[in-house]
Protein backbone atom coordinates (compact mmCIF):
# COMPACT_ATOMS: atom_id res chain seq x y z
CA UNK A 1 0.00 0.00 0.00
CA UNK A 2 1.31 3.37 -0.91
CA UNK A 3 1.62 5.91 1.87
CA UNK A 4 -0.02 9.27 0.91
CA UNK A 5 -1.85 12.09 2.86
CA UNK A 6 -5.35 11.64 1.38
CA UNK A 7 -8.25 10.32 2.47
CA UNK A 8 -11.69 9.72 0.85
CA UNK A 9 -15.22 10.03 2.81
CA UNK A 10 -18.59 8.98 1.97
CA UNK A 11 -21.72 10.33 2.45
CA UNK A 12 -20.91 14.33 2.14
CA UNK A 13 -24.21 15.72 2.99
CA UNK A 14 -24.57 14.51 6.72
CA UNK A 15 -23.14 16.29 9.58
CA UNK A 16 -20.43 13.92 10.87
CA UNK A 17 -18.98 13.60 7.18
CA UNK A 18 -18.18 17.02 7.80
CA UNK A 19 -16.90 16.62 11.49
CA UNK A 20 -14.81 14.08 9.83
CA UNK A 21 -13.05 16.57 6.97
CA UNK A 22 -13.13 19.30 9.50
CA UNK A 23 -11.15 16.87 11.67
CA UNK A 24 -9.01 15.56 9.06
CA UNK A 25 -8.78 18.78 7.57
CA UNK A 26 -7.01 20.92 9.93
CA UNK A 27 -4.37 18.12 10.37
CA UNK A 28 -3.44 18.92 7.54
CA UNK A 29 -4.48 16.05 5.37
CA UNK A 30 -6.27 16.38 1.79
CA UNK A 31 -9.67 14.71 1.58
CA UNK A 32 -11.76 14.18 -0.92
CA UNK A 33 -15.97 13.92 -0.49
CA UNK A 34 -18.11 11.96 -2.50
CA UNK A 35 -21.95 12.35 -2.50
CA UNK A 36 -24.74 11.66 -4.83
CA UNK A 37 -25.14 15.28 -5.33
CA UNK A 38 -23.35 18.57 -5.90
CA UNK A 39 -24.96 20.24 -3.03
CA UNK A 40 -22.92 18.54 -0.47
CA UNK A 41 -22.85 20.23 3.04
CA UNK A 42 -19.05 19.01 3.64
CA UNK A 43 -18.10 19.55 0.07
CA UNK A 44 -18.43 23.11 0.82
CA UNK A 45 -15.81 22.93 3.74
CA UNK A 46 -12.83 24.80 3.03
CA UNK A 47 -11.10 21.43 4.51
CA UNK A 48 -12.55 19.46 1.58
CA UNK A 49 -10.24 19.35 -0.84
CA UNK A 50 -11.76 17.66 -3.93
CA UNK A 51 -15.52 16.79 -4.10
CA UNK A 52 -16.47 14.02 -6.75
CA UNK A 53 -20.52 13.03 -7.23
CA UNK A 54 -21.11 8.89 -7.23
CA UNK A 55 -24.44 7.38 -8.48
CA UNK A 56 -26.68 7.28 -5.49
CA UNK A 57 -26.07 4.27 -3.26
CA UNK A 58 -29.27 3.56 -2.35
CA UNK A 59 -30.84 3.66 -6.02
CA UNK A 60 -28.10 2.78 -7.86
CA UNK A 61 -26.15 0.45 -5.64
CA UNK A 62 -24.20 -1.48 -8.29
CA UNK A 63 -22.95 1.91 -10.28
CA UNK A 64 -21.88 3.42 -7.29
CA UNK A 65 -19.24 0.19 -5.98
CA UNK A 66 -18.22 0.33 -9.80
CA UNK A 67 -17.51 4.28 -9.66
CA UNK A 68 -16.15 3.90 -6.17
CA UNK A 69 -13.32 0.65 -7.00
CA UNK A 70 -12.62 2.95 -10.23
CA UNK A 71 -11.81 5.95 -8.38
CA UNK A 72 -9.61 4.23 -5.53
CA UNK A 73 -7.30 2.24 -7.99
CA UNK A 74 -6.87 5.04 -10.32
CA UNK A 75 -6.14 7.49 -7.61
CA UNK A 76 -3.95 6.15 -4.24
CA UNK A 77 -5.96 6.46 -0.71
CA UNK A 78 -4.48 6.40 2.31
CA UNK A 79 -7.64 5.53 3.60
CA UNK A 80 -11.27 5.37 3.03
CA UNK A 81 -14.00 6.09 5.07
CA UNK A 82 -17.55 4.84 4.96
CA UNK A 83 -20.01 7.01 6.95
CA UNK A 84 -23.75 6.30 6.26
CA UNK A 85 -25.82 3.17 6.56
CA UNK A 86 -26.37 2.76 2.56
CA UNK A 87 -22.39 3.00 1.69
CA UNK A 88 -20.80 0.72 4.63
CA UNK A 89 -22.98 -1.82 3.81
CA UNK A 90 -21.88 -2.11 0.25
CA UNK A 91 -18.54 -0.92 0.96
CA UNK A 92 -18.64 -4.24 3.65
CA UNK A 93 -19.77 -6.69 1.29
CA UNK A 94 -16.90 -5.96 -0.81
CA UNK A 95 -14.40 -5.87 2.02
CA UNK A 96 -11.50 -7.91 0.88
CA UNK A 97 -11.57 -5.74 -2.67
CA UNK A 98 -10.96 -2.72 -1.44
CA UNK A 99 -9.04 -3.16 1.54
CA UNK A 100 -6.73 -4.18 -1.33
CA UNK A 101 -7.04 -0.44 -2.32
CA UNK A 102 -6.63 1.52 0.97
CA UNK A 103 -7.13 1.09 4.32
CA UNK A 104 -10.20 -0.15 5.00
CA UNK A 105 -11.50 0.26 9.28
CA UNK A 106 -14.86 -1.48 9.36
CA UNK A 107 -15.63 -5.05 9.76
CA UNK A 108 -16.89 -7.10 6.97
CA UNK A 109 -20.43 -7.73 6.11
CA UNK A 110 -21.37 -11.21 8.43
CA UNK A 111 -20.18 -8.82 11.90
CA UNK A 112 -21.87 -5.35 10.60
CA UNK A 113 -25.08 -7.33 10.12
CA UNK A 114 -24.70 -9.09 13.30
CA UNK A 115 -23.67 -5.52 15.22
CA UNK A 116 -27.34 -3.82 13.69
CA UNK A 117 -29.54 -7.20 14.76
CA UNK A 118 -31.06 -5.63 17.78
CA UNK A 119 -32.57 -9.17 19.25
CA UNK A 120 -29.01 -10.67 18.70
CA UNK A 121 -27.61 -7.78 20.32
CA UNK A 122 -29.73 -8.00 23.48
CA UNK A 123 -29.41 -11.67 23.91
CA UNK A 124 -25.89 -11.50 23.80
CA UNK A 125 -25.99 -8.59 25.83
CA UNK A 126 -27.75 -10.69 28.52
CA UNK A 127 -24.96 -13.17 28.24
CA UNK A 128 -22.56 -10.85 29.52
CA UNK A 129 -24.68 -9.08 32.33
CA UNK A 130 -25.72 -6.12 30.53
CA UNK A 131 -29.14 -4.52 31.99
CA UNK A 132 -31.45 -4.36 29.03
CA UNK A 133 -35.15 -3.22 29.02
CA UNK A 134 -37.37 -6.67 29.13
CA UNK A 135 -38.13 -7.55 25.36
CA UNK A 136 -41.05 -9.96 24.01
CA UNK A 137 -39.68 -11.90 20.68
CA UNK A 138 -42.76 -13.12 18.58
CA UNK A 139 -42.30 -15.88 16.01
CA UNK A 140 -46.19 -16.14 15.35
CA UNK A 141 -48.42 -13.39 14.96
CA UNK A 142 -51.02 -15.34 17.33
CA UNK A 143 -49.04 -15.04 20.46
CA UNK A 144 -50.04 -11.20 20.46
CA UNK A 145 -53.42 -12.58 21.72
CA UNK A 146 -51.77 -14.35 24.85
CA UNK A 147 -49.44 -11.15 25.18
CA UNK A 148 -51.54 -8.17 24.55
CA UNK A 149 -53.53 -8.07 28.00
CA UNK A 150 -50.40 -8.83 30.17
CA UNK A 151 -47.96 -5.68 28.91
CA UNK A 152 -46.85 -2.86 30.63
CA UNK A 153 -48.16 -0.19 28.23
CA UNK A 154 -46.96 1.75 26.29
CA UNK A 155 -44.29 -0.44 25.18
CA UNK A 156 -42.27 -0.22 22.05
CA UNK A 157 -42.42 -2.13 18.45
CA UNK A 158 -39.35 -1.71 16.55
CA UNK A 159 -37.78 -4.08 14.05
CA UNK A 160 -35.09 -6.24 14.78
CA UNK A 161 -32.95 -5.20 12.54
CA UNK A 162 -31.68 -1.11 12.78
CA UNK A 163 -33.60 1.07 10.68
CA UNK A 164 -33.63 4.14 12.74
CA UNK A 165 -36.81 5.70 13.08
CA UNK A 166 -38.39 3.80 10.50
CA UNK A 167 -41.07 0.96 11.35
CA UNK A 168 -41.24 2.38 15.02
CA UNK A 169 -44.10 2.43 17.51
CA UNK A 170 -45.89 3.17 20.61
CA UNK A 171 -48.84 1.55 21.17
CA UNK A 172 -50.83 2.77 24.58
CA UNK A 173 -53.43 -0.35 24.58
CA UNK A 174 -53.59 -3.95 23.08
CA UNK A 175 -55.76 -2.97 20.52
CA UNK A 176 -53.05 -0.31 19.12
CA UNK A 177 -50.69 -2.90 19.64
CA UNK A 178 -52.34 -5.23 17.16
CA UNK A 179 -53.21 -2.82 14.27
CA UNK A 180 -49.39 -0.90 14.84
CA UNK A 181 -47.72 -4.96 14.70
CA UNK A 182 -49.56 -6.25 11.98
CA UNK A 183 -48.54 -2.46 10.16
CA UNK A 184 -45.12 -2.92 11.22
CA UNK A 185 -44.93 -6.92 10.37
CA UNK A 186 -45.59 -6.46 6.96
CA UNK A 187 -42.49 -3.91 6.65
CA UNK A 188 -40.27 -5.63 8.92
CA UNK A 189 -41.06 -9.60 9.74
CA UNK A 190 -41.73 -10.27 13.53
CA UNK A 191 -40.28 -7.27 14.84
CA UNK A 192 -39.76 -7.02 18.90
CA UNK A 193 -41.87 -5.83 21.46
CA UNK A 194 -39.99 -4.00 24.35
CA UNK A 195 -40.72 -2.16 27.57
CA UNK A 196 -40.71 1.89 27.83
CA UNK A 197 -38.11 2.86 29.74
CA UNK A 198 -39.50 6.26 31.14
CA UNK A 199 -38.78 9.25 28.79
CA UNK A 200 -36.99 11.57 31.97
CA UNK A 201 -34.19 8.66 31.51
CA UNK A 202 -31.72 10.36 29.67
CA UNK A 203 -30.07 8.91 27.19
CA UNK A 204 -25.55 7.95 26.51
CA UNK A 205 -23.72 7.05 23.92
CA UNK A 206 -20.27 5.14 24.49
CA UNK A 207 -18.19 5.93 21.06
CA UNK A 208 -15.11 3.33 20.95
CA UNK A 209 -12.21 2.76 19.07
CA UNK A 210 -10.32 -0.72 18.51
CA UNK A 211 -7.38 -1.87 16.42
CA UNK A 212 -7.42 -5.19 14.46
CA UNK A 213 -6.48 -6.70 17.77
CA UNK A 214 -9.34 -5.98 19.86
CA UNK A 215 -7.65 -3.66 21.90
CA UNK A 216 -9.57 -0.40 22.79
CA UNK A 217 -7.26 3.14 20.94
CA UNK A 218 -10.15 5.76 22.13
CA UNK A 219 -13.79 5.91 24.20
CA UNK A 220 -15.83 8.36 24.76
CA UNK A 221 -19.24 9.10 26.41
CA UNK A 222 -21.79 11.59 26.21
CA UNK A 223 -24.96 12.58 26.96
CA UNK A 224 -28.15 13.40 25.33
CA UNK A 225 -29.85 16.55 26.59
CA UNK A 226 -31.94 17.77 23.61
CA UNK A 227 -33.56 15.45 20.65
CA UNK A 228 -35.83 15.61 17.60
CA UNK A 229 -38.42 14.30 17.12
CA UNK A 230 -38.85 15.20 21.05
CA UNK A 231 -40.80 11.92 21.61
CA UNK A 232 -37.53 10.36 20.75
CA UNK A 233 -34.84 11.17 17.76
CA UNK A 234 -31.46 12.08 17.13
CA UNK A 235 -29.25 14.40 19.72
CA UNK A 236 -29.52 18.32 18.95
CA UNK A 237 -27.67 18.92 21.70
CA UNK A 238 -25.44 16.87 23.91
CA UNK A 239 -22.79 17.33 26.34
CA UNK A 240 -19.38 15.22 27.46
CA UNK A 241 -19.47 13.47 30.61
CA UNK A 242 -17.06 10.85 32.15
CA UNK A 243 -19.41 7.23 33.27
CA UNK A 244 -17.49 4.61 33.46
CA UNK A 245 -19.80 1.65 34.21
CA UNK A 246 -21.53 2.76 30.44
CA UNK A 247 -17.93 2.60 29.08
CA UNK A 248 -17.05 -0.72 30.35
CA UNK A 249 -20.35 -2.40 29.41
CA UNK A 250 -19.80 -1.03 25.57
CA UNK A 251 -16.31 -2.51 25.39
CA UNK A 252 -17.43 -5.53 26.60
CA UNK A 253 -20.23 -5.98 24.37
CA UNK A 254 -17.80 -4.63 20.81
CA UNK A 255 -14.90 -7.20 22.46
CA UNK A 256 -17.68 -10.32 22.12
CA UNK A 257 -18.40 -9.17 18.80
CA UNK A 258 -14.88 -9.27 17.93
CA UNK A 259 -14.98 -5.59 16.52
CA UNK A 260 -12.90 -3.24 14.47
CA UNK A 261 -12.99 0.39 14.16
CA UNK A 262 -15.87 2.64 15.43
CA UNK A 263 -18.89 2.19 16.92
CA UNK A 264 -21.43 3.99 19.13
CA UNK A 265 -22.94 1.57 21.87
CA UNK A 266 -26.97 3.69 23.25
CA UNK A 267 -28.22 3.27 26.46
CA UNK A 268 -31.01 4.89 28.17
CA UNK A 269 -30.81 5.37 32.18
CA UNK A 270 -33.91 3.56 33.65
CA UNK A 271 -35.03 6.08 36.32
CA UNK A 272 -37.02 3.19 38.26
CA UNK A 273 -34.09 1.54 39.41
CA UNK A 274 -30.68 4.04 38.25
CA UNK A 275 -29.51 1.24 36.02
CA UNK A 276 -28.55 2.32 32.42
CA UNK A 277 -30.07 -0.72 29.70
CA UNK A 278 -28.57 -1.16 26.32
CA UNK A 279 -30.78 0.35 23.67
CA UNK A 280 -28.59 -1.00 20.47
CA UNK A 281 -25.03 -0.40 18.41
CA UNK A 282 -24.57 2.01 16.07
CA UNK A 283 -22.13 0.52 14.37
CA UNK A 284 -20.49 3.27 12.19
CA UNK A 285 -19.47 6.93 12.86
CA UNK A 286 -22.34 8.63 14.43
CA UNK A 287 -24.39 12.10 14.14
CA UNK A 288 -22.43 13.98 17.27
CA UNK A 289 -18.84 13.04 15.62
CA UNK A 290 -18.21 16.78 16.45
CA UNK A 291 -18.94 16.45 20.17
CA UNK A 292 -15.79 13.64 20.64
CA UNK A 293 -13.86 15.95 17.86
CA UNK A 294 -13.76 18.86 20.66
CA UNK A 295 -13.63 16.78 23.61
CA UNK A 296 -10.20 16.14 22.62
CA UNK A 297 -10.92 12.80 20.83
CA UNK A 298 -10.49 13.13 17.58
CA UNK A 299 -11.37 9.78 15.86
CA UNK A 300 -10.51 10.30 12.14
CA UNK A 301 -7.53 11.01 12.72
CA UNK A 302 -7.04 8.22 15.16
CA UNK A 303 -8.23 5.98 12.36
CA UNK A 304 -5.44 7.99 9.47
CA UNK A 305 -2.95 7.21 12.54
CA UNK A 306 -3.96 3.34 12.75
CA UNK A 307 -4.06 3.61 8.49
CA UNK A 308 0.09 4.21 8.93
CA UNK A 309 0.43 1.78 11.53
CA UNK A 310 1.62 4.67 14.15
CA UNK A 311 2.05 3.38 17.47
CA UNK A 312 -1.17 4.83 19.33
CA UNK A 313 -1.46 5.42 23.16
CA UNK A 314 -4.95 4.58 24.20
CA UNK A 315 -6.98 7.84 24.71
CA UNK A 316 -9.51 7.69 27.70
CA UNK A 317 -9.67 11.30 28.87
CA UNK A 318 -11.04 14.19 27.15
CA UNK A 319 -12.68 17.36 28.77
CA UNK A 320 -16.06 16.78 30.42
CA UNK A 321 -19.49 19.73 30.15
CA UNK A 322 -18.14 20.78 26.71
CA UNK A 323 -21.50 20.53 24.97
CA UNK A 324 -22.18 20.47 20.97
CA UNK A 325 -25.42 21.40 18.85
CA UNK A 326 -27.25 20.57 15.65
CA UNK A 327 -28.55 24.23 15.14
CA UNK A 328 -30.16 23.73 11.71
CA UNK A 329 -32.48 22.30 12.00
CA UNK A 330 -32.59 20.18 14.42
CA UNK A 331 -32.79 21.87 17.32
CA UNK A 332 -34.82 24.83 15.99
CA UNK A 333 -37.21 21.73 15.37
CA UNK A 334 -36.83 20.63 18.91
CA UNK A 335 -37.96 23.90 20.05
CA UNK A 336 -40.50 24.56 17.80
CA UNK A 337 -42.73 20.80 18.72
CA UNK A 338 -41.94 21.02 22.40
CA UNK A 339 -45.08 21.67 24.40
CA UNK A 340 -42.58 22.78 27.02
CA UNK A 341 -40.75 24.97 25.00
CA UNK A 342 -40.96 28.15 27.57
CA UNK A 343 -38.78 26.12 30.07
CA UNK A 344 -36.14 26.48 27.46
CA UNK A 345 -36.18 30.28 27.07
CA UNK A 346 -33.53 32.26 27.72
CA UNK A 347 -31.17 29.15 27.67
CA UNK A 348 -31.85 28.57 24.31
CA UNK A 349 -31.15 31.38 22.48
CA UNK A 350 -27.91 31.94 24.23
CA UNK A 351 -25.79 31.24 20.85
CA UNK A 352 -22.53 32.08 21.87
CA UNK A 353 -21.88 30.08 24.57
CA UNK A 354 -17.98 29.56 25.02
CA UNK A 355 -18.07 25.64 26.34
CA UNK A 356 -20.46 24.41 23.14
CA UNK A 357 -19.58 24.01 19.73
CA UNK A 358 -21.45 23.42 16.71
CA UNK A 359 -22.49 20.63 14.14
CA UNK A 360 -22.54 22.70 11.19
CA UNK A 361 -22.08 26.19 11.62
CA UNK A 362 -18.68 27.73 12.04
CA UNK A 363 -17.45 31.24 11.77
CA UNK A 364 -14.06 29.88 10.75
CA UNK A 365 -15.71 27.18 7.95
CA UNK A 366 -18.74 29.02 7.28
CA UNK A 367 -19.86 27.93 3.61
CA UNK A 368 -21.42 24.16 4.68
CA UNK A 369 -24.44 26.32 6.57
CA UNK A 370 -25.26 27.72 3.35
CA UNK A 371 -25.24 24.38 1.83
CA UNK A 372 -27.29 23.03 4.31
CA UNK A 373 -29.74 25.65 3.88
CA UNK A 374 -29.85 25.01 0.29
CA UNK A 375 -30.03 21.09 0.61
CA UNK A 376 -33.82 21.25 0.08
CA UNK A 377 -32.66 22.66 -3.86
CA UNK A 378 -31.52 19.02 -4.41
CA UNK A 379 -35.30 16.99 -4.24
CA UNK A 380 -36.40 19.37 -7.23
CA UNK A 381 -33.68 18.75 -9.59
CA UNK A 382 -31.21 15.47 -7.94
CA UNK A 383 -33.80 12.23 -8.81
CA UNK A 384 -32.04 10.39 -6.70
CA UNK A 385 -32.24 12.33 -4.07
CA UNK A 386 -35.83 12.76 -4.70
CA UNK A 387 -35.90 8.82 -3.72
CA UNK A 388 -33.15 8.60 -1.08
CA UNK A 389 -35.75 10.75 0.87
CA UNK A 390 -38.71 8.53 -0.54
CA UNK A 391 -37.08 5.34 1.24
CA UNK A 392 -35.68 7.15 4.57
CA UNK A 393 -39.23 8.52 4.80
CA UNK A 394 -41.66 5.04 4.01
CA UNK A 395 -38.53 2.55 4.68
CA UNK A 396 -38.89 0.97 1.02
Amino acid sequence: MVMNSEVFITDGHWRKSLAAVRALGMRGIRVTVGESTRLATAAFSRHCHKAVVYPSPLCRPTEFVDFLYRQLSSHSYQMLLPMEDETLDLISRYHSDFSELTYLPIVPFEKLRLARRKDKVLLLAKKLGIPTPKTWFIDDTQQLDELKAGLPYPVVIKPKMSSGAVGVAYPENPQELIEQYHAIHRQFPFPMIQEMIPRQGPGYGASILMDEQGAVKASFVHKRLREYPVTGGASTLRESVRYDDIRDMAVDLLKALDWFGVAMVEFKLDPRDGRPKLMEINPRFWGSLSLAIASGVNFPYLLYCMSRRENLKPIEHYQIGKKSRWLLPGDLLHFIYNPRRSRLVPEFFHFWDASTVYDIVSIKDPLPALARVLTPLTFIYDPDMKQRLKKRMYGG
